[in-house]
């Protein structure tokens, strides 16, 4: 099991910046991916960018503003956010896969923070 807890969203204006951090805590064999994924209103939840196996992602709307990095002493990532436009208001969810003991594969969500972009 893992557990994950969100900080950071907020009400920002446009063009303003947020740091969205994530931290997991749990006993699983290991952590393979932590990253961020967001759900505007009546759209579907995409990536905004994951870090694991020595690659990172982003969804193509976050190439250039938004910056993912993981913590070098702990299971936690940071989402530096900048240039935020009215379109990335959205809650950020939080995800990881980790490998248990049972050397399955499993997919953890955190409960979500919201990020409000004013225009």
């Amino acid at each position: 099991q893992v557990q994950l807890v969100e900080s950071g969203g907020g009400l920002v204006q446009a063009g303003g910046s947020l740091t969205l951090s994530c931290a997991a805590s749990g006993s699983p064999f290991r952590i393979n991916t932590m990253g961020w994924y967001r759900q505007a209103p009546g759209k579907q939840r995409e990536l905004v960018a994951d870090v694991g196996g020595g690659s990172i992602n982003y969804g193509d709307f976050a190439k250039g503003r938004f910056t993912i990095s993981s913590d070098s002493t702990k299971p936690a990532v940071h989402l530096q956010m900048n240039s935020l436009k009215p379109d990335d208001t959205a809650v950020y969810y939080c995800f990881a896969r980790a490998t248990d003991w049972d050397r399955r594969d499993y997919d953890y969500w955190g409960q979500g923070t919201q990020v409000t972009v004013s225009p």
